[in-house]
């Protein structure tokens, strides 16, 4: 009971903090735009609520992040997955590993603007952020995923041979239990990357439906509390989806501990 207390206290406390440190940082920005007093510049937070409730009261605002979401989540599933299967080629395949391994090391050391403006050659604009945040993934995925796998402890897989647990056994109680944690880590890095490097995509290919267009558009029109807007908009829908990707990790994790 005592314990369940102090939980929740120290919850209080986080939550407190965090509200704390969000009016610090508002009222910073409501210094500045009343320092800089120029609404093409700096808009006053008010004006960028405002714009935002606007933009959330209209059916085009949802399609267009739900499009956009789609397209970067596409992206991110195919790159854990090209990402994992990497991984265990390279781990297990000499060839594999002198094939694959520089091609990723060399996307990973790219930047994402010189890809996206390369791809923009090959790939239809609506697809391209596909193709980005999958790109972005598949390095992060793979070197973590390889990582984990030489890290198994060779006692556990003598241990699985002396008892013959046989493949598949040996594969879900040691090795996938083993490797999970680096799986982990990966996605969680890999979601945010894949997701600024989606949006960072879409501003610039500019596909009808998108985030990244809005962006584009507002900046040419020169309506800055709607950039700062969308701009919001994706760092909210980022927050949401790494909340969403730290809770199934904790799910994941207590189901292979277990």
């Amino acid at each position: 009971m005592r314990d369940s207390t102090l939980t929740q206290q120290i919850k209080a406390l986080k939550l407190i903090r965090g509200l704390g440190s969000a009016v610090f940082w508002v009222g910073i920005w409501q210094l500045i735009s009343i320092i800089v007093a120029q609404e093409l510049l700096v808009p006053a937070p008010l004006a960028v609520l405002k714009t935002l409730w606007a933009l959330v009261k209209t059916a085009d605002f949802w399609k267009i992040t739900s499009i956009t979401l789609l397209r970067i989540i596409a992206g991110f599933l195919l790159g854990i997955i090209a990402g994992a299967a990497a991984a265990v080629l390279t781990s297990r395949f000499k060839l594999a590993d002198s094939i694959i391994s520089p091609i990723l090391r060399i996307v990973r050391a790219t930047p994402v603007a010189s890809f996206t403006i390369l791809a923009l050659l090959w790939v239809r604009e609506g697809w391209l952020p596909v193709f980005i945040s999958f790109l972005m993934v598949v390095p992060i995925v793979w070197s973590n995923v390889e990582n984990g796998i030489r890290q198994i402890d060779v006692r556990l897989l003598e241990m699985a041979r002396v008892y013959r647990l046989g493949f598949f056994k040996t594969l879900v109680f040691v090795k996938v239990p083993s490797v999970m944690p680096y799986f982990l880590a990966a996605c969680s890095t890999a979601m945010g990357l894949s997701w600024k490097s989606g949006i960072a995509a879409e501003v610039i290919s500019g596909p009808r439906l998108s985030v990244g267009r809005q962006l584009s558009n507002a900046k040419i029109y020169l309506e800055t509390p709607e950039v700062f807007a969308w701009t919001i908009t994706v760092v909210l829908i980022s927050l949401v989806l790494e909340k969403l990707l730290v809770l199934a990790a904790r799910r994941f994790g207590r189901r292979f501990n277990a």
